[in-house]
């Protein structure tokens, strides 16, 4: 067996390395959250982690690990006799694929044998194999929802549940959680990023010296895995050493009265919601003193605790990029000073200095050329001037053609739009209807596969007409063949792609603010939803992907408030492109249903006729969002939306809420 890379071995990642063994020396603190870019070797840290675990333990033949000194008494395989045949063996690293299912998570019964031979058979899932262990979830970021709260549920509670159809198992879960992710593949809901205790931010180093000695240090493991681990084997048992010393430390560490308000101040000073923070910090804190073999937790421990602790608690909206500026930290840990007492002898304090001759206070920095902001909804003197087509209908195209950028306007709360139609709910999520594997109860059908979820009502009636055939004396006799699945109905995520006119015509100021206002009020409901997002935008000679379909809806709402606007437009080819997206996306993942926004005047002041390239789209669902305006309007965009079978909206027909109107009707709704 390959040995794994030595933990002590690895280059940098001094807060990586720093959080991960706070979390081995205390579980409670609620894991780590690693992101980072791809390659900067968050996975091999984490598995080097592993092999510092102290050995466990546990009851001989106990599927779920348990510890004789303090047995479960609801463990499954118990209840355990005291004195019994006990085994020591590693500390598990247990390792959850992304395409997992929750049956694999949290464990099954045998739904078929409690119902044919009257016996409560349970399979235990990975949350019992990780007991007491490590439990390791690369790309937690592509985790369905659910089972990323199934997952934080037991790491919090420390308890894994298991309930089907009027039967309750449950079983000890207490590991240490660690998940990896790449932010370029799409965030976690903040809802989630809350319940990791600790998240570290990794990149690769950019001093080449540390690149050159991660290199060298890789290729010596790569020629001798066995040698390489064994010239590392002493540091990595020091550290071990380390964590077991500072394990038994821990419940002495005195946590001070003055540094668990200064911790409360920190968590008031920066607005995280809740309570979990406070407690995480604390935590933490403890657990660094530990760690330094202090006896008591210090203003830099609370310090320490908070910069891994707080930056992922900070996100409000789900644009916000993660971090913590550390001077904010440093005012709010010196705002949480107390003041010191007064003394008798001090000097009064002196008064403020008067404002300065003239009144009003102090000049603007620059009063040589100062022009107001607008009010909130109100027009600056440059967009007086009209809409602004740099290029004309006519004019230049391609790259260098004139092009401004306009602002979004606000965002707002977008209704729900939804693919008309049921889907299979392969993708989970929480926009159109489709099939699930939980939700509203609609039927019954013959199990296809495994039998996780039993409609009773409908297997009863099946097995009913073959009593007295079977020999029925005393109770219902059934048969594999009496069997019915629940069929659930619930919510799917889709492929919502935006399609936007960034031509010259659409160079307005204003008209371009509201439509990249709706925009991203509908991309921030997409990442609410689950969704993939796409964005394609058309101007000059041709149309351009401007985001390739991903769940990282942070990256298109920065793509789409840089889109420039100006040159001609090549309507027909934006059709195209995002017809040739939809098909490609669909080969890639056949059971994710697209929902195409088209958003233009409908002008094509190049290329060919739009309505000709329409088929392409005709079995997409299609919302088409006119945004002609002026007294004279020839109605393209409402022949476009006929030829496409779409839903057809004006842009004066939408409320100030810019797209919100898009969400409510027709083939989308």
């Amino acid at each position: 067996m390959i040995p794994p890379f030595p933990f002590a071995a690895i280059v940098g990642l001094a807060d990586l390395r720093l959080a991960l063994l706070l979390n081995a020396v205390s579980p409670g603190i609620g894991g780590v959250l690693v992101r980072g870019e791809k390659g900067t070797a968050k996975s091999t840290m984490v598995r080097a982690l592993a092999a510092l675990l102290p050995d466990v333990t546990a009851v001989a033949g106990c599927r779920f690990g348990c510890d004789p000194a303090v047995p479960d008494g609801e463990c499954p395989d118990g209840p355990h006799d005291a004195g019994g045949p006990v085994v020591r063996r590693a500390a598990a690293l247990v390792e959850l694929p992304v395409g997992a299912t929750e049956d694999r998570l949290v464990g099954a019964l045998d739904l078929q044998r409690a119902l044919t031979e009257g016996v409560k058979a349970y399979e235990p899932g990975l949350l019992a194999a990780a007991h007491r262990g490590l439990l390791y979830v690369d790309e937690v970021n592509l985790l369905p929802d659910h089972l990323v709260d199934l997952l934080l549920d037991a790491a919090a509670m420390g308890r894994a549940y298991v309930e089907r159809d009027g039967v309750s198992v449950r079983h000890a879960a207490r590991f240490l959680l660690v998940g990896t992710m790449n932010p370029e593949e799409g965030e976690l809901r903040p809802q989630l990023l809350d319940r990791f205790g600790l998240a570290v931010d990794v990149a690769a180093p950019r001093e080449v010296g540390e690149r050159t000695e991660v290199v060298r240090r890789r290729l010596a493991y790569d020629a001798d895995p066995a040698g390489f681990a064994s010239s590392w084997a002493a540091a990595d048992a020091t550290l071990a050493a380390q964590i077991d010393v500072a394990r038994r430390r821990l419940p002495s560490v005195v946590l001070p009265d003055g540094e668990l308000r200064r911790m409360a101040s920190v968590c008031a000073a920066f607005d995280v919601d809740g309570m979990r923070a406070d407690i995480v910090v604390a935590r933490t804190a403890t657990a660094l003193a530990a760690w330094h073999g202090r006896p008591a937790v210090t203003e830099a421990d609370v310090r320490d605790a908070a910069r891994l602790a707080l930056p992922h608690r900070r996100r409000r909206d789900p644009f916000d990029a993660p971090g913590l500026d550390e001077q904010a930290l440093d005012e709010a840990l010196r705002s949480a000073e107390p003041d010191p007492p007064e003394r008798p002898d001090d000097p009064p304090d002196a008064p403020d200095d008067p404002p300065p001759s003239g009144g009003g206070g102090a000049p603007p920095p620059d009063s040589g050329s100062w022009t107001p902001a607008p009010p909130e909804g109100g027009t600056n003197v440059q967009d007086l001037a009209g809409p602004a087509d740099p290029a004309g209908p006519a004019g230049p195209a391609g790259p260098g053609a004139p092009a401004s950028t306009a602002p979004p306007a606000a965002t707002y709360r977008a209704r729900l739009l939804a693919v008309p139609g049921t889907g299979t709910g392969a993708r989970a999520g929480r926009r159109s209807p489709a099939f699930t594997r939980s939700g509203r109860v609609v039927g019954a059908r013959r199990p296809e596969d495994r039998l996780t979820s039993v409609h009773l009502p409908a297997t009863v009636l099946a097995a009913a007409p073959h009593q007295r055939a079977r020999g029925r004396t005393g109770p219902l006799k059934v048969e594999p063949a009496d069997l019915r699945a629940t069929v659930h109905k619930g919510r799917e995520a889709n492929l919502v792609l935006f399609v936007v006119d960034a031509s010259g015509s659409m160079a307005a100021r204003q008209r371009m603010r509201a439509v990249k206002g709706g925009v991203l009020s509908l991309l921030r409901d997409a990442y609410q939803r689950r969704d993939k997002v796409g964005l394609v935008t058309f101007r000059g000679t041709g149309a351009e992907v401007a985001l390739p379909p991903t769940t990282s809806h942070e990256i298109g709402a920065a793509r789409l408030r840089d889109l420039p606007t100006g040159g001609r437009t090549p309507l027909a080819a934006g059709l195209l492109t995002a017809a040739r997206l939809v098909a490609t996306e669909h080969r890639r993942d056949p059971y994710r249903r697209p929902l195409v926004i088209l958003v233009t005047d409908g002008r094509a002041t190049t290329g060919p006729d739009p309505v000709s390239a329409a088929p392409a789209l005709r079995d997409v669902a299609c919302v088409v969002v006119d945004c002609e305006s002026g007294p004279v309007r020839l109605g393209l965009a409402g022949r476009l939306a006929v030829a496409l079978q779409a839903r057809y909206l004006r842009l004066e027909e939408l409320s100030a809420d810019g797209l919100r109107a898009v969400a409510t009707g027709g083939r989308a709704a």
